[in-house]
């Protein structure tokens, strides 16, 4: 996120920057540099910061979005999961919208919806507890 938000801050640097050239030409009354440029400027700038925003938070955001969802959907028994709350167990009932996953050694069973579902990390069959 602070990576993103440095492209952002220094993409918007160069956006206002290139804003005072233009503007800076048609103060000076150079006509051949700030001829039909600076009638649209404005508008320049305003698409170019709409797109870096886009892109640069719009997207990738949607892209996380999708990539959890699509997560949870493929969900099944055996998966080892960690829920938004910090809980960590494995999935012993899939129905519908709900999970059921036992956590720790004692097996206490904690039912939630699959929206309370932060990350997998597929473990089938990887630790057998004995009796």
């Amino acid at each position: 996120m602070k990576k993103t938000l440095h492209k952002l801050s220094l993409i918007l640097t160069l956006a206002l920057g290139a804003c005072l050239l233009l503007s800076g030409c048609a103060a000076t009354g150079d006509a051949s540099a700030a001829g039909g440029a600076s009638s649209y400027s404005g508008i320049i700038i305003l698409v170019v910061m709409i797109a870096v925003f886009y892109f640069m938070l719009i997207r990738p955001e949607n892209k996380k979005k999708k990539a959890a969802e699509e997560m949870r959907k493929n969900l099944s028994v055996g998966d080892k999961i960690t829920t938004i709350g910090g809980m960590v167990g494995k999935i012993v009932d899939v129905s519908g919208d709900l999970i059921t996953f036992e956590t720790g050694e004692d097996r206490v069973r904690i039912q939630v919806t699959k929206w309370a579902i932060s990350t997998n990390s597929i473990d089938k069959g990887g630790d057998q507890q004995s009796k």
